[in-house]
């Protein structure tokens, strides 16, 4: 038996003279649930839209179960998909919303239908709303009806296209429990598109960031959080400090790094990297792996325990403190003119102000170097902004319903 649901060998998209994906390699096991995430632009939604079949890859081709799909239609395709605007049919109850694929493709007996439709409304806990019409229900409802659509005939994939954007956060970490639930219950396979770092984090197996066509990482979602492999990965995960050093000694497995010919810091090598001395990389550090002090602890990377690891502590001042609920976030500026950004805990937050002077302690195994990028910031051109995607296609809308 096949473990692989997806196999995505060498797919390339172009756009006229823009290329929205670069020699894209990717399997998807099956039962898996798998994020593709990343920002506006990044060839998530086009990748997505070619496992759907409403795209061509320009090269390259798609295999779902072992079968190349190189020259199936959408609609005979083993995999479903919700969409971001849900695509149901107002002037249909919610029952016939749900059944509609199954009388437009007459893929089951007409005394079958009503078992199957109320089977996968129970699924998704709307048994009771079969008689309303869309217009009835919630946002986060009319999601649920668009799911069991999609589910009512088993498919061997499930596709879902920033399913849970349009919702207000409280229903949308109700549905992100929701979708954990019904793809444990059903066992099928999920490709979820999105850009909610939290989301896939919470939701995933594994997780492929992709940025300006390029898949960057692929790995489960701590592995992705605490080992990014690049600064893009690093900066888009979480809350981070990417600062721009040059490599001053090697030891044992860590490294020493100059921030602005003047700040030293400790950090764990990286061997990817492949940095020897002199060598300009980038420092990554979580804002939450910054410890703040009111006082001197011992200024200077020194050893400590345990088993010898560097611990660097340093001063910085206040530049701004920012409240965000759960922690407190602070903006410090070192005497030389490093900008760190940290995160504290309420209830281990020292207290600063604005102008005080701050100690901060950074463990060397709460930071490693990665290779030096372009500055990631997320284009404002976007693949899918190039694609009509707003109106749905008949192979879109036959997908949606089958």
């Amino acid at each position: 038996m096949n473990d692989i649901a997806i196999d995505v060998i060498d797919v390339c998209k172009s756009f006229q003279s823009m290329t929205a994906l670069k020699k894209i390699n990717l399997q998807i096991g099956q039962g898996e649930f798998f994020s593709l995430l990343g920002p506006s632009g990044c060839g998530k939604t086009t990748l997505l839209r070619i496992i759907a079949g409403f795209e061509t890859p320009t090269e390259g081709k798609i295999l779902v179960t072992g079968h190349d799909m190189s020259n199936v239609p959408p609609h005979k395709r083993p995999v479903n998909m919700v969409f971001q605007s849900y695509a149901l049919f107002p002037h249909l109850s919610i029952f016939d919303n749900v059944a509609y694929g199954l009388r437009a493709k007459k893929l089951c007996a007409a005394s079958e239908i009503p078992g199957k439709v109320k089977a996968a409304l129970s699924m998704v806990r709307l048994q009771e709303y079969s008689d309303r019409h869309p217009a009835q229900l919630s946002g986060g409802q009319q999601q649920r009806v668009a799911l069991a659509r999609a589910i009512v005939n088993r498919p061997q994939v499930l596709l879902l296209d920033e399913p849970l954007s349009a919702l207000d956060l409280k229903i949308r970490q109700e549905m992100q429990e929701e979708l954990s639930r019904l793809q444990r219950e059903l066992g099928i396979t999920f490709v979820m598109v999105t850009h909610d770092q939290g989301e896939a984090l919470a939701l995933s197996d594994r997780i492929a960031v992709l940025f300006n066509g390029d898949l960057e990482q692929v790995g489960a979602p701590k592995d992705i959080y605490e080992h990014p492999k690049t600064a893009f990965v690093a900066n888009f995960i979480g809350q981070s400090n990417l600062i721009d050093c040059q490599v001053v000694e090697r030891k044992s497995s860590y490294v020493q790094v100059k921030i602005n010919d003047s700040l030293n810091l400790w950090a764990l090598d990286n061997q990817d990297v492949c940095a020897i001395t002199g060598d300009d990389t980038v420092i990554w550090i979580r804002t939450d792996a910054l410890k703040l002090f009111t006082s001197e602890v011992g200024v200077g990377s020194v050893p400590s325990s345990p088993v010898n690891v560097p611990v660097n502590r340093f001063p910085a001042r206040v530049v701004n403190r920012s409240y965000q609920g759960t922690t407190i976030d602070y903006l410090l500026r070192t005497a030389s003119v490093v900008d760190f950004r940290a995160s504290c805990a309420n209830e281990s937050d020292p207290g600063f102000s604005t102008g005080d002077t701050a100690f901060i302690e950074l463990s060397a195994n709460c930071a490693t170097i990665l290779p030096r990028q372009a500055r990631c910031q997320s284009q404002s051109a976007s693949s899918e902004a190039t694609q009509p995607t707003q109106s749905k296609s008949p192979d879109q809308q036959a997908l949606a319903t089958r």
